[in-house]
């Protein structure tokens, strides 16, 4: 009974949410609009009311109330509890409803902002149209409390392959990244609807932006390395459409972040940095279209359907069609006559810019074009890595090239003179590394390439950090230490994050050994200079699950243990699936990657083992952007004036 209700009242606060959200939106019309109290009131009860109905649909899962259809589908009394939850959004409907929260709760703090009335009226009313359409879609077409017409007497169970701590978390922070370029949307609309565009309208604007990228970079990083060592294959990036739909609103989000640092510092680039606000949330609109509606096959599609597909699709055009509109009828309050020397700062950010754009649409192309020509011709093909590492490779290489660049370089003028006696010595060092990898140690070119970027990315970095400091102060008692701003620290670790990214991206794709062997108890593989021993076979009972597990022993040359090793495999008789569990022996310089496949005692078993050079650092990397942007964050939160603020 209790149950049932608390369902019933998930479904009637979702409806009372929509309400709310159209009142949001409708504010601007309306007199009332003049008295700000009604903006933050509505926005926490419309937060609340979502807060409520996303917590019923918790506890229905928590305690496996099979009426619910989406918790007969998705759960199972064996489950353990973290994947009950998990199980939530595991789901189209449940993750739209999670999506619905972070947008609400991100409307809730911009409606606390304090900003111009009329700015802020029309902030918050994009946020509540948002919000309405978004509800409108779960309630009318998605509903997460629709009753199972038979209430059967355990659930269908969860994918096994979802039945993980990572990507657990993985879909939460992704959608932060999403649903936080909602806000970005928002100020755009704000700004072209009020013709309000300046230096203080991108202070304000610039956490969200880097926040958004922040959370889209560790919700891809968990992605990665859920993919990594769950899936089997040892790959960490596979170019499958949920992959590329996360990373095209990261490529645009990066942009943006470059962009409103040019506008903010020189007034440039307004009308692209609108445009660019736009842009993220149509894409992530599109990455989530992508995603639910099942048109394109992947190996990360766990919850779609063809018909919300289509209305997603519908959201998608009404946001990108009704902004694009407005933004060409405002255009002209973007007209300026000023110039930007190619030598400077402000260019360099422009071209990496444009790079970062154009490589998102060569990725949308790769992504969509099999669908389009399925659409119009029948035949069915399949875009994979060649296209993309082929079409992509040339532009990230100019993209670490000007990354070592930009830093550096003043706003408005550089003296060509000055610049080449900055970056002379970088570029020498680079080229002997080209030169001892190329041709002494004979690596293929686009790996030295890569290799000899990251190598002057990494010079630049400490030559920013000499410039930007007294370091003769640590030496002398009489001078006091000039350390790096919050700025300056976000450069130099997202930087040197790129450059550990790409060491560790280029050795892992060229520089992979995999030995495949069919192997008995007491047989040795060598792993290089070291050796593999597989020892014996044994069967585990799991919370929900069987499995078979292996012991390999990793020994060096001296017949020292370095480490045991564990693959297994995973029974799951609810779901019915079999799942494979890697063993990697972890190292700063490499990891020993070992699968076990089918096979059993006497016959022997398929065994798949890699050795992958710095695969590591490619999460290092990531983590360290992340943690750069956090220092950017810092550094805009204290550019921020706590008070109604002119936008002037």
């Amino acid at each position: 009974m209790i149950n049932n209700l608390i369902v019933e009242l998930g479904h009637i606060f979702l409806i009372a949410s929509l309400t709310l959200s159209l009142c949001q939106f409708a504010l601007p019309f309306f007199k009332i609009n003049k008295n700000p109290i009604f903006i933050p009131i509505i926005s926490i009860l419309g937060f609340s009311c979502t807060m409520i109905s996303f917590s019923a649909l918790m506890f229905s899962f928590v305690v496996s109330d099979f009426s619910v259809d989406l918790v007969a589908k998705f759960s199972h009394t064996s489950k353990p509890l973290i994947y009950k939850i998990s199980g939530l959004w595991a789901n189209h409907e449940g993750s739209l409803l999670l999506w619905i929260l972070i947008l609400q709760f991100f409307g809730l703090i911009t409606s606390l902002i304090k900003l111009p009335d009329e700015f802020h009226s029309v902030l918050n009313s994009v946020q509540g149209f948002l919000s309405s359409l978004f509800l409108s879609l779960c309630i009318f077409s998605s509903n997460p409390f629709h009753r199972s017409e038979i209430i059967p007497i355990d659930g269908a169970g969860l994918n096994p392959v979802l039945q993980d701590l990572s990507l657990a978390i993985h879909p939460p922070i992704l959608y932060v990244g999403y649903v936080g370029l909602s806000v970005a949307f928002s100020f755009a609309i704000a700004a072209l609807i009020n013709g309000e565009i300046n230096k203080q309208w991108a202070i304000f604007l610039r956490p969200w932006i880097i926040t958004s990228w922040i959370a889209l970079t560790l919700g891809i990083t968990l992605g990665s390395y859920w993919a990594y060592y769950e899936l089997g294959w040892g790959g960490w990036w596979f170019w499958d459409p949920v992959e590329n739909a996360a990373l095209m609103p990261w490529l645009i989000a990066t942009a943006l972040m470059h962009s409103i640092i040019v506008y903010e510092k020189r007034g440039e680039l307004g009308a692209w940095t609108v445009l660019l606000c736009i842009m993220g949330f149509s894409f992530s609109i599109l990455g989530t279209f992508i995603v639910r509606s099942g048109i394109i096959t992947s190996v990360h599609s766990f919850a779609t359907d063809p018909k919300r597909g289509l209305i997603i699709l519908s959201i998608l055009l009404l946001v990108t069609v009704l902004p694009l509109t407005i933004f060409a009828i405002r255009s002209k309050i973007f007209t300026r006559d000023t110039s930007i020397n190619f030598l400077s700062k402000e260019m360099i950010l422009i071209i990496n810019n444009f790079i970062l754009v154009i490589s998102s649409f060569i990725i949308l192309i790769g992504t969509l074009y099999p669908l389009i020509l399925e659409i119009f011709t029948g035949n069915q093909i399949t875009v994979g890595a060649p296209y993309f590492l082929t079409s992509l490779s040339p532009l990230m290489v100019l993209t670490l090239f000007f990354m070592g660049i930009g830093p550096i370089l003043l706003w408005k003028r550089n003296h060509l003179n000055e610049i080449l006696k900055t970056f002379i010595l970088p570029i020498l060092i680079s080229i002997i590394v080209f030169i001892l990898f190329f041709y002494y140690l004979n690596f293929p070119l686009i790996a030295v390439v890569g290799f000899s970027l990251a190598i002057w990315l990494f010079l630049n970095i400490l030559f920013m950090v000499y410039k930007s400091t007294n370091l003769d102060a640590l030496f002398n008692k009489n001078k006091n230490f000039k350390f790096l701003t919050n700025y300056q620290l976000a450069v130099c670790i997202a930087h040197l994050g790129v450059a550990v990214f790409s060491i560790g991206a280029v050795s892992e794709n060229f520089f992979n050994k995999e030995i495949i062997v069919r192997i008995k108890p007491g047989e040795k593989i060598y792993i290089g200079r070291n050796l593999l021993i597989f020892e014996n076979v044994v069967q585990k009972l799991g919370s929900n699950y069987i499995s078979e597990i292996a012991k390999l022993v990793y020994v060096n040359k001296n017949g020292d243990v370095i480490s045991n090793l564990y693959p297994e495999k995973r029974m799951f008789p609810v779901e019915r699936q079999t799942t494979t569990e890697v063993a990697i022996y972890r190292k700063l310089f490499g990891d020993i990657y070992a699968v076990m496949g089918d096979g059993n005692i006497e016959k022997g078993y398929t065994l798949r083992v890699y050795s992958k050079p710095f695969v590591s650092w490619i999460w290092i990397g990531a983590i360290l952007m992340a943690i750069g942007g956090i220092f950017s964050v810092i550094s805009s939160f204290n550019k921020l004036p706590f008070r109604k603020s002119k936008l002037q």
